[in-house]
């Protein structure tokens, strides 16, 4: 024998009861690729700016503490009588082409493949939505 409570309140203390959950059909969401893959593209594209970045940066920041902090040595002479800072400070214009390098190399080994799988599933994705459509 099961016992029902009855549809109303039986004491005016009481609070009311809980609506009835409805029930929704979840939604059908077509992704644009999968989340992992976009996280891939991003921590991809990540990796390439940090190199880049870090590279030519790097070599400027320490071309900076050591003109702050090491006077005597960027002032010293290499081969031929030039400034150790002088030549510093032109080695940063290949430093800069080799950051540039750098990022293109990343581009195309590892972030350009990836966005071109994404760009292809979203147009077969795209195609058939379409076709479902019709």
């Amino acid at each position: 024998m099961s016992y029902d409570p009855p549809p109303y309140a039986t004491y005016p203390w009481q609070p009311p009861a809980p609506p009835e959950p409805v029930e929704r059909r979840p939604r059908h969401r077509t992704a644009l690729g999968h989340h992992s893959d976009l996280r891939l593209l991003r921590s991809a594209y990540r990796w390439q700016r940090r190199t880049a970045t870090l590279t030519a940066l790097g070599y400027f920041t320490l071309f900076l503490i050591l003109s702050a902090f090491a006077p005597s040595f960027m002032a010293g002479t290499v081969a031929g009588g030039l400034p150790t800072g002088l030549l510093l400070a032109l080695i940063q214009v290949p430093v800069t082409w080799l950051a540039v390098g750098l990022y293109e190399h990343t581009a195309r080994r590892h972030v350009d493949p990836l966005a071109d799988r994404i760009r292809k599933e979203s147009a077969l994705n795209a195609k058939r939505e379409e076709a479902a459509r019709r």
